[in-house]
């Protein structure tokens, strides 16, 4: 069996994540046909992990609170998804040119605690 994150764990049912998010069963379908949300299959059954549950309950948001339609929550979700893993690259750019900032520093001056943050923010 694979290895999940915690928050990935496919533990629960459609029945149940239907009561926890308030929807039909046919509901949490549509949105697995769309692609919305994709359940962890096993035996043919739907497994939806707190991740999935969470996914869901922003869905329902953005649909019954806001009145977006579908298709725009598909962007939406789409567009979050691209913001974070962008975020995540910066993050691990800003990271790698500290880096490099201090082991030059370190070759030209001999002392590596030349103040990065103040220069890169």
């Amino acid at each position: 069996m694979p290895e999940f994150p915690r928050s990935e764990l496919p533990l629960y049912s459609i029945s149940v994540v239907a009561r926890l998010v308030c929807v039909h069963p046919q509901t949490l379908r549509r949105y697995d046909d769309l692609g919305l949300v994709r359940p962890e299959r096993r035996s043919g059954r739907r497994l939806y992990s707190q991740s999935d549950v969470e996914r869901l309950h922003l869905i329902q948001r953005l649909t019954d609170d806001l009145g977006i339609n579908l298709a725009a929550v598909e962007v939406i979700l789409r567009l979050s998804k691209q913001i974070s893993e962008l975020r995540a690259e910066n993050e691990s750019m800003r990271r790698e040119l500290e880096a490099m900032i201090v082991r030059l520093n370190r070759a030209v001056t001999g002392r590596p605690n030349f103040e990065v943050s103040q220069h890169l923010d």
